[in-house]
């Protein structure tokens, strides 16, 4: 009778206890924290952009290597300063390069890059002397023609990122497939000296430009369906200006030995300079 008391006794506790425990406030979970990952430049990328080029300082000079034609030289029947100018839209390029990002977020950025724009820009130009007694007073017609045909960099970068906006100068290496070519003509419009060069020249190039990841979140990384199938951490937009400097050919102009007027020969100095404003994009492989 006693052990069926206290056990009667028992429950009704245990009864009330959990009735008062159901009466107090439930105690909440504390958020979980997950940090936001910074955002870093280092990694490999690649990318492709279009440019315009133009050139504000690219003469040709010419010299008369005998007497003969440092005359026609002197008198300007050939040009011995010549003007050579040449812009135009390029087509299209590309690169390949790697950065790396000393702290995550903001802070100095540095990089080796390599690319190629195939600028396809060439002018001809005609010059025609003066008509004096000395080529019975019919003007010698002279025709030049430079042109680029592609232009290569290898560069070293150094910037600041403010995070996701770098800030850079680069410069480095430069080359180009390049084509010179002057015809100068008798008064009878026949050709009689003639010369060309056509080949690799190499030189420096510098300049700098900004680039600005897309967030992950933007509506513009809808459209990046390649750079998920490829597997990029980000893309990035960038535009650039560069100056550059394939330096100066000297071409021998010869006679074709086309009549008694079209003897000795010249020398032509060709130079290839300019400027070259790039606007692209490039795919980022790396962690945020």
């Amino acid at each position: 009778m006693i052990a069926k008391t206290f056990l009667a006794g028992l429950a009704s506790l245990v009864a009330i206890g959990a009735a008062s425990a159901a009466d107090l406030p439930r105690r909440e979970m504390a958020p979980v924290f997950v940090p936001v990952p910074v955002f870093t430049w280092t990694g490999v990328y690649f990318g492709t952009h279009s440019s315009y080029t133009f050139s504000d300082n690219q003469n040709i000079r010419t010299l008369g290597n005998n007497p003969n034609t440092a005359t026609n030289v002197a008198l300007g029947r050939r040009a011995p300063n010549f003007k050579a100018e040449q812009d135009g839209i390029g087509n299209i390029g590309g690169g390949l390069g790697y950065n790396y990002q000393f702290t995550p977020g903001s802070g100095f950025v540095v990089g080796a890059e390599a690319d190629v724009t195939w600028t396809d820009i060439g002018k001809r130009r005609d010059y025609f002397g003066p008509a004096i007694a000395q080529n019975n007073f019919i003007p010698d017609p002279s025709s030049y023609r430079n042109r680029l045909n592609y232009l290569g960099t290898v560069q070293g970068r150094l910037g600041y990122a403010f995070d996701r906006f770098l800030v850079y100068g680069t410069g480095g290496f430069a080359y180009g497939d390049v084509k010179y070519q002057a015809d100068f003509f008798n008064t009878a419009n026949r050709l009689a000296y003639t010369g060309r060069f056509k080949g690799m020249e190499t030189g420096y190039v510098y300049g700098g430009g900004i680039e600005y990841a897309i967030p992950t979140d933007s509506f513009l990384n809808r459209f990046n369906f390649i750079g998920g199938l490829i597997g990029a951490s980000a893309i990035t937009l960038k535009a650039e200006y560069l100056r550059y400097d394939l330096g100066s050919r000297d071409v021998l102009v010869n006679n074709t030995g086309l009549g008694a007027p079209a003897t000795g020969s010249y020398t032509s100095r060709f130079r290839t300079e300019g400027n070259l404003i790039k606007a692209g994009f490039n795919y980022k492989f790396g962690s945020l």
